[in-house]
């Protein structure tokens, strides 16, 4: 079984399921066509990721992931700045948004099995400071709205509804009953 993330938070969640099996991430470029849903965006992306390992790699079962946030149909991606970091988490402050994760699980036969799941979070109220001071941390440049729910970023977090593991990036749950990962 394959893995195609790079993501340490993606192995450390599969690895709930499974110890069989290795890393290696998917390269090619993300695109998107204009006016897709979120929902759609991460099926297409885990998608392509799947396919790109799997066309290399065939015989294996392959499991790729996206995850995006989502608030008022803006996706938010992970920043591309310290700014953008800011703007995302003052954007999300006491408001709730949606986070979607689309899990792609190509088998051995190349078959394919593809889903999204929704968690919704609601964020506190965030003061500038307790931005800054996430944002110098640095933790939030690599995640998807500039937040990870599972360190420092939990501060900001007021409640979820959902996966807890689907804002971390893999819906475990999910990707074992109904993907039959194992």
């Amino acid at each position: 079984m394959i893995l195609a993330s790079q993501s340490p938070r993606r192995r450390e969640l599969l690895s709930l399921i499974t110890q069989d099996f290795r890393v290696i991430p998917a390269t090619g470029e993300e695109v998107l066509p204009d006016g897709i849903s979120p929902e759609q965006a991460v099926i297409l992306l885990s998608k392509q990721k799947a396919e790109e390992i799997f066309a290399q790699y065939k015989g294996e079962t392959i499991i790729a992931a996206d995850t995006v946030v989502a608030i008022d149909g803006k996706i938010l991606g992970k920043p591309v700045s310290e700014e953008n970091a800011v703007e995302m988490l003052q954007l999300l402050s006491g408001r709730v948004h949606s986070v979607y994760t689309g899990v792609c699980v190509i088998n051995e036969r190349g078959e394919l099995y593809s889903f999204a799941d929704e968690t919704t979070v609601e964020f506190n109220q965030l003061s500038e400071q307790l931005i800054a001071d996430y944002v110098a941390s640095g933790e939030p440049m690599d995640k998807a709205g500039a937040y990870g729910i599972q360190g420092r970023g939990a501060l900001l977090v007021k409640r979820i509804n959902g996966c807890y593991y689907n804002v971390m990036g893999l819906p475990v749950g999910r990707l074992y009953h109904e993907a039959g990962v194992r």
